[in-house]
């Protein structure tokens, strides 16, 4: 009897020239059989492979699952499952420091191989033995449990063990899965997967949906295809244990399980198929589960793992089928490729395995990061969005406010809702995501919501990205921003393939002291722009609010000066239109403006009939309400004008100036109204009003 422990493992192993037997090796109450092949004879010279000692040995299968499982080569009802097709025996060889070569072929008592694992086994620093062990039995549990006997978890494997078994899959966050998979070529495969129509029993449904799968990949991908397709899921069976039917016999007959029947069925027909394949288990967040909470007791998910390349890869075929409605009533097929291969570092978001090694990832993640960590649905990727910050489900606020960031590739549009609201916040996009800075306006647990959807895409829908809960202390009372404020604020990348360029303001807030600011923006070709000024309560309408924005337009070049009513908080709306365009203006962004003096008043700019033109300008006086009896200075800028009229009490011309201003002074004693009228070609015989001002009357 051989152990893995110890010298005596050793000894034997380097005790002949040559030997064969079957060799136990033991951990605890588990024991696998297996046939041992020696050849040594003599190292040649410079034949040394290196390999270092790996200091732990055999302690368990290594495969992630303590649960019983039925006989080797038998499926879950306990029938004889098909041989394996891969018969060919391995053989490693190691050298000793003394010049022995050893050789060591291992194959399963009595049956043929399925895989084989890699490791190091030996604590001296002479000994260097690599050993190929077949695995032999079910992955999940060494023996059957005894009729009472209480399911023990299994040990998590030595490090040595991990890193052959589960190899670290290295992501740049430029795939979503753990292969390289062109679904392009799957088109044909795919269709025909569809058509599949056998419910005979596995083994013919199996051998029909492979007729046209040349690869593993092909077989896995097959499966798959049939099962996403084929099966709904078993609402009744979910909210009535007594009436789910799990055995894979009964999901081909029914057409319908709840995860355990999709995991089982899936992992049968791979079986069929000659594809190595586990069915996982352990906690997801899914339906029903709600943000930052704690997962105890039994498990509530199965999903599997299939061997391609070399390699295990992970894919959940219940959330690859459809979706179930918020009641929980009715499910719907609704295909979803990303749980097909999906990489480890993100199948890991919401699934939690059992045995922490079927995470496929080093480090693992503990149950409670699990618990605190944010939750990135399938459509947060199918987007190409890759990071959110921050990554706990759980915000607290911090004198009042947080922010969250996404990061992305793709130009991609966001909203959000706080407690079913926009108004407490400011979002802003980046070329390569967005930010939003939150400002609850009460304290306890408030949901947030982010949606998302491509610039590019021809509906206005968006989709739910990311839930976080925000928990606020404390409210910070000077953050209300006006109901008229619209996300995202400020310019961006989207704003400049509006046409807005080179924006003066970058910034989504403008804080004015003395209630007035300018802004500039380089224009795009064939825009034309509308600004409207919006305040909460202030009696301020949309007409009056344009009255408070002049417009000037110096060749591409286009400049809003604002002048606020009071003290507050605005918003500063632009819509545009193609000039060429007879239709109506489309709402673009907003900036929102800020005054805490109080003692700002300013009256509007003077109203501006339809002829006064893009090409404009006026500098004084801004003012739409003038002084009475009073002598007013006028300057404007106009090209192509021949004659410029002031007409109050009296008629006043304005002259050209050689720097191309019309000059001229005006008084308004004994009118109420003042016009600005302009004579635009000498040939006609009529003026047109471009100006009103308002008059004082005391």
């Amino acid at each position: 009897m051989v152990t893995e422990r110890g010298s005596s493992a050793r000894r034997q192993l380097s005790g002949g020239p040559a030997a064969m037997g079957t060799v136990d090796l033991k951990d605890g109450a588990n024991a696998v059989a297996i046939n041992l092949l020696l050849i040594v004879r003599p190292e040649r010279k410079g034949q040394r492979d290196g390999l270092k000692d790996g200091g732990a040995g055999l302690r368990d299968d290594g495969n992630g699952n303590s649960r019983p499982q039925p006989p080797p080569k038998k499926d879950l009802s306990g029938q004889q499952g098909p041989k394996e097709p891969h018969k060919q025996k391995q053989t490693v060889t190691s050298y000793t420091n003394e010049g022995t070569q050893v050789t060591v072929e291992i194959h399963p008592k009595g049956t043929s191989p399925q895989f084989f694992k890699k490791l190091s086994f030996g604590k001296a620093s002479q000994w260097h033995h690599k050993l190929c062990w077949y695995h032999c039995r079910s992955p999940e549990s060494a023996q059957p449990e005894r009729p009472g006997q209480q399911r023990q978890e299994q040990s998590s494997l030595p490090q040595t063990m991990t890193a052959c078994f589960f190899p670290v899959y290295p992501w740049d966050k430029s795939s979503l899965k753990s292969l390289a998979v062109d679904l392009q070529k799957f088109e044909k495969l795919d269709a025909y997967a569809l058509k599949v129509n056998t419910k005979g029993s596995v083994e013919e449904l199996v051998q029909n949906l492979l007729k046209q799968a040349r690869t593993d990949l092909e077989k896995v991908r097959a499966i798959w295809m049939w099962i996403c397709h084929h099966i709904e899921y078993d609402v009744v069976g979910f909210h009535n244990k007594s009436l789910r039917l799990c055995e894979p016999t009964d999901v081909l007959r029914t057409g319908k399980s709840v995860c355990e029947g999709y995991a089982g069925l899936f992992q049968k027909m791979c079986s069929v198929a000659g594809i190595q394949c586990m069915k996982l288990s352990g906690y997801s967040k899914g339906y029903g589960y709600k943000i930052g909470q704690s997962f105890e007791g039994n498990s509530d998910h199965a999903w599997n793992a299939v061997y391609l390349d070399g390699r295990w890869h992970l894919l959940d075929s219940t959330w690859g089928s459809g979706i179930v409605d918020d009641a929980s009533t009715k499910f719907t097929f609704r295909y979803n490729e990303f749980y097909f291969l999906t990489h480890p570092a993100l199948f890991v978001n919401n699934h939690f395995p059992d045995n922490s090694n079927w995470q496929l990832l080093k480090p693992t993640l503990t149950l409670k990061q699990f618990e605190n960590n944010l939750q990135h649905n399938s459509d947060f990727y199918k987007l190409g969005l890759l990071t959110a910050h921050p990554q706990t489900a759980l915000i607290q606020t911090e004198n009042g406010t947080a922010t969250v960031s996404v990061e992305c590739r793709p130009s991609t549009l966001f909203t959000f809702k706080l407690a079913g609201t926009e108004e407490h916040g400011l979002l802003t996009l980046r070329k390569q995501g967005m930010k939003l800075e939150l400002y609850p306006q009460k304290t306890g647990r408030q949901e947030l919501q982010i949606f998302a959807r491509p610039s590019k895409s021809t509906e206005d829908v968006y989709t739910c990205v990311l839930e976080y809960i925000v928990e606020c202390k404390s409210v910070d009372k000077s953050r209300r921003f006006p109901k008229d404020l619209h996300q995202p604020v400020g310019p961006s990348w989207f704003t400049e393939r509006q046409g807005f360029l080179r924006p003066s303001h970058p910034d989504p807030i403008i804080h004015t002291n003395d209630g007035r600011c300018s802004l500039t923006f380089t224009l795009g070709k064939d825009i034309s722009i509308l600004a409207s000024l919006h305040a909460d309560g202030s009696g301020l309408s949309e007409e009056s609010g344009r009255q408070h924005i002049m417009q000037i337009h110096r060749g591409n070049q286009v400049e809003f000066k604002v002048h606020l009513p009071h003290a507050g908080s605005f918003v500063l709306k632009f819509f545009t239109k193609k000039k060429s365009d007879p239709g109506s203006y489309s709402f673009i962004f907003n900036y929102l403006i800020t005054c805490l003096n109080t003692e700002v008043k300013w009256p509007a700019f003077p109203l501006r009939y339809s002829k006064w033109a893009d090409g404009y300008e006026l500098l004084e006086p801004l003012s739409r309400l003038l002084p009475a009896n009073r002598n007013v200075q006028f300057k404007l800028k106009m090209q192509g004008i021949s004659k410029v009229l002031v007409q109050a009490g009296d008629t006043y011309t304005l002259t050209l100036s050689r720097d191309g201003f019309w000059e001229g002074t005006c008084n308004t004693a004994g009118c109420t109204e003042l016009f600005v009228m302009v004579h635009e070609n000498a040939n006609h015989g009529y003026y047109s009003h471009i100006l009103k001002y308002d008059v004082e009357t005391h």
